[in-house]
């Protein structure tokens, strides 16, 4: 693993562990929750440099926070934005082991 800067840690929030990530695995992709202000060469570099692998492409999405009530109080869940990684061949990211 190559040396990582710091800020990196703060592109790169955390690894999405769904059902519908998992299948993407198999697809050579990886899905991650990302910071808000982050950028797609951002999160390709942040990527690269972390997990040491080759980033094929990038997309992302926002995730609108959906309203929740609990105990009779309605409250607004956060926004999230997502990137979904396409990794090129023969690289691959344990997602499960953590960073």
């Amino acid at each position: 693993m190559s040396t990582s800067d710091p800020r990196h840690y703060d592109i790169i929030l955390s690894p999405v562990i769904t059902e519908k990530a998992t299948m993407a695995s198999e697809y050579n992709k990886v899905v991650f929750k990302v910071a808000r202000n982050a950028t797609k060469p951002q999160i390709k570099e942040a990527v690269e440099k972390l997990f040491d692998v080759k980033v094929k492409n990038v997309n992302t999405l926002i995730r609108g926070g959906k309203t929740k009530i609990f105990k009779n109080r309605a409250g607004q869940l956060s926004d999230v934005k997502r990137a979904i990684v396409t990794l090129e061949e023969g690289h691959k990211i344990d997602v499960t082991t953590g960073l």
